[in-house]
């Protein structure tokens, strides 16, 4: 092999994005605040139409632009039904809007761009092999820059998604004009026609169908993002998703992805309809079109009147981030419920925890309940605690280690040999466990050759019940309190070089600034607090199948006395 120095490609891809992060702060501020604007106000508008009357509104167009068909009218009317039925009708809207984004922003520029490389061959040899590297590049990797311009939320989900969504567009509108017969082109200069003239009646025209099955695939691409753009707090279906697939939850994640496959469905056959073939006249006679019309006026007239007539929500509004950890899920329901009780607007963001600490740390996130420290969250407090500010513990003498079943023969992490072929089950990569549990394997000698598997605690929890269920050796990393220990008999490792920590506290952090904009919510979070059979009880309930908020509302009932005293 060749002795050659490493290229420092790394860093000066990051030293790339620090630079435009800090030179170009204030337009991706504009940028966010006016994106976040425009689709609150849209997700607003789409809820705002009262459910039935959406439902049958788009069942009605899907009758009239479909010509003595009903199996797609009634495929529209039944999959939405369910998808209402099953409560995720809020979280359809925030997903069309983001689709709906993506997609017309992805149409704007990415029709312009195919046409000048239709005509530029100068063009094309330039914008070609950038398609090349947007349509093979990692979906996830987009994530990464767009938090650092626009932080979490919707706003840096829309632009991942342009990103991904935008080759097709170009592609498929660049061949639509290619592709244009030679014959048409030199007659229509043969009558002097100009540049313009010709794209606009003959070649746009004639490149129509194309330039359609371009958008056709740009929105099904940006639809295919929004699970991974709700890993930045992007709202919508694919956060079900990904909670369902952190938490091992089958049903879930079946739920919210069969939610994402009608959404495809109905967008996918609509979006045909427009590709139509000549002398198809049942979608254009016009009675149709304005009967489409109407039906329309008369969702957006519903949707007005229900705007005025219902009550807006009051209270101040705060922004709680977690970490999707059975004990995060557990603590920030409990809190936010409460909060709810009290008059507070009340919306809670998971998110991956480097991003929840970012998000805290520039203030898009309010505070979080899920600060393991002094070891776990070490980085990342060293990272942000001048962005921070750290309140008292909400939870005492919280525990991380190795944990094995009670019928493995071994007690320490000096023990361990060749069990459970020489794998550490642990959860999400980013995780500050992870890093203590690799810091583990390089600090015991006896772990040499060991791996560390990651996955995510859902994920972990499912490899534990079939190794105990087969009585098989299983190595995870686990924390307490969780509902695992009363569930299995299970042990933690004892751990004489105390890589994986001895003794943590749960502390709630809040972002600079809380204190001084509402000094009474600070102080409120600061006073929450409880005990591990507490935060247990309610896991237990949340893993017996009860939703979050259920077992919330159940835990404060039973304990109204504790959760007074943290407004007193």
């Amino acid at each position: 092999m060749l002795n050659l120095p490493k290229i420092p490609l790394e860093s000066w891809v990051t030293s790339v994005v620090e630079w435009l992060t800090q030179h170009l702060s204030i337009l991706f501020d504009f940028m966010q605040s006016v994106g976040k604007t425009v689709m609150d106000n849209m997700t607003g508008a789409l809820t705002a139409v009262p459910m039935p009357l959406m439902i049958a509104g788009i069942t009605l167009i899907a009758i009239l632009t479909t010509s003595k068909k009903i199996g797609f009218p009634i495929f529209t009317l039944v999959g939405l039904s369910l998808i209402a039925n099953q409560g995720l009708w809020d979280d359809l809207m925030n997903t069309v809007t983001l689709v709906v984004m993506a997609s017309v922003i992805s149409l704007i520029i990415g029709i312009p761009l195919g046409i000048l490389t239709a005509k530029s061959a100068k063009t094309a040899a330039v914008v070609k092999p950038i398609l090349d590297f947007m349509q093979t590049m990692p979906g996830f990797v987009y994530l990464i820059p767009a938090v650092a311009f626009f932080g979490i939320g919707v706003v840096p989900g829309v632009f991942a998604s342009i990103i991904f969504a935008l080759p097709p567009m170009v592609r498929m509108t660049d061949l639509g004009i290619r592709q244009v017969p030679t014959a048409l082109v030199e007659a229509a200069d043969s009558f002097g026609s100009t540049t313009w003239q010709k794209l606009v009646k003959l070649e746009l025209p004639s490149a129509r169908n194309t330039i359609l099955a371009g958008a056709n695939q740009t929105i099904m691409l940006a639809l295919s993002m929004v699970v991974t753009a709700s890993m930045i707090g992007a709202p919508g279906l694919g956060r079900g998703v990904l909670a369902a697939v952190q938490h091992a939850d089958i049903g879930s994640g079946f739920v919210n992805g069969l939610g994402l496959v009608i959404l495809a469905i109905v967008i996918d056959r609509f979006t045909q309809k427009l590709n139509t073939k000549p002398g198809q006249k049942s979608v254009t006679q016009p009675w149709r079109r304005y009967a489409v019309l109407a039906t329309l006026l008369v969702m957006i007239g519903g949707g007005v009147v229900n705007s005025l007539t219902s009550t807006s929500t009051t209270g101040k509004k705060v922004n709680i981030g977690y970490v999707e950890w059975d004990s995060e899920v557990a603590s920030t329901n409990v809190l936010a419920e409460s909060l709810r009780q009290h008059g507070y607007n009340v919306t809670t963001t998971p998110l991956d925890s480097a991003v929840l600490w970012q998000s805290v740390a520039n203030g898009q996130i309010d505070s979080s309940v899920s600060a393991w420290l002094p070891l776990t969250n070490k980085a990342l407090y060293d990272k942000y605690k001048s962005d921070i500010k750290v309140l008292g513990p909400n939870l005492r003498g919280v525990e991380t280690g190795l944990v094995v079943p009670d019928y493995m023969k071994v007690n320490s992490i000096e023990d361990l040999t060749n069990e459970a072929d020489k794998t550490i089950t642990g959860i999400e990569p980013g995780a500050g466990e992870m890093t203590s549990a690799q810091n583990t394997i390089d600090r015991y000698s006896n772990l040499q050759g060991w791996n560390l598997l990651g996955s995510s605690s859902g994920a972990m929890a499912t490899a534990l019940d079939k190794a105990y269920k087969d009585k098989k050796d299983i190595v995870v990393t686990g924390w307490s309190p969780h509902w695992m220990f009363s569930k299995y008999h299970l042990k933690y490792l004892e751990d004489p070089k105390g890589t994986m920590g001895k003794g943590e506290n749960i502390n709630t952090f809040v972002r600079k600034g809380l204190k001084s904009d509402d000094p009474k919510l600070e102080k409120i979070l600061d006073k929450f607090n409880w005990t591990k059979s507490d935060m247990q009880s309610v896991m237990l309930e949340i893993q017996n199948g009860k939703t979050p908020k259920q077992a919330s509302t159940k835990w404060l009932k039973a304990n109204k006395t504790l959760a007074d005293s943290w407004y007193k």
